[in-house]
């Protein structure tokens, strides 16, 4: 995979990785928690069956009316969500722990601080299965704007509606952080902020200094690398 991302970095530059993380970083995600190869179902009854669990989910009926996922895909996303989650939230150490084991080469905490914040809805300091499928069902089962949409959550770290240089630069050097020794080339101290510079040349249709929504939306519509890794998310399951 580091290969691929090579590429990617030197000729589409971070922008585009950045969007391509999110999509691989979720797929690594639910390969880890078991939910990519779907297998029969245990009943609904059978999977909130845990003695241990602090968070009860809503009813299987309920959260399918709220996702775009059937009965039995949801019941195969509890039960890997359970069987790593037994307490039936994570917190963001956890979430951190997990991100640590797909790039062992780097350090992942601080990209996977800011993904742990795409998630937590709620800001309740924890994720529960809920606020897992609500993200994976935009992630998986969205229109491309509402894919792209979380994705600029993701970058719009203070929720303010527009992605600032510090917000992009505290991005990439995340990114940086956790490609670790796969980063080609060897980066300089102040590469981050080069590509930070490349992001907003892109990005910043107006140039007032910050990328809306709007533009955000636009200018990676018009990305074909982007658009074909939105296409990695269908039929994964």
């Amino acid at each position: 995979m580091h290969l691929f991302f090579r590429d990617k970095w030197e000729v589409e530059g971070l922008q585009t990785v950045g969007i391509l993380l999110v999509v691989c970083s979720s797929l690594k995600l639910m390969h880890f928690l078991g939910l990519i190869d779907i297998s029969v179902a245990d009943s609904v009854e059978d999977d909130f069956e845990l003695s241990t669990v602090c968070h009860r989910p809503e009813s299987m009926d309920k959260l399918e009316e709220q996702t775009k996922f059937t009965k039995k895909e949801l019941q195969v996303l509890y039960r890997g969500f359970k069987n790593e989650c037994p307490s039936g939230v994570v917190n963001e150490e956890n979430f951190k722990n997990i991100y640590s084991q797909f790039f062992p080469q780097g350090d992942s905490s601080m990209y996977a601080h800011f993904l742990f914040e795409a998630f937590d809805t709620n800001k309740n300091g924890s994720v529960s299965f809920e606020d897992f499928v609500f993200g994976l069902s935009i992630i998986l089962r969205g229109t491309i704007n509402d894919r792209l949409n979380w994705a600029f959550n993701l970058y719009d770290l203070n929720k303010d509606g527009c992605i600032t240089k510090e917000e992009m630069l505290d991005i990439m050097k995340s990114i940086y952080d956790m490609m670790g020794k796969y980063t080609y080339p060897t980066m300089m101290d102040d590469a981050p902020r080069e590509h930070v510079e490349s992001f907003f040349q892109k990005m910043d249709q107006n140039r007032d200094g910050v990328v809306t929504i709007d533009e955000f939306i636009d200018s990676c519509k018009k990305d074909e690398n982007i658009m074909q890794s939105m296409e990695l998310f269908d039929n994964v399951i």
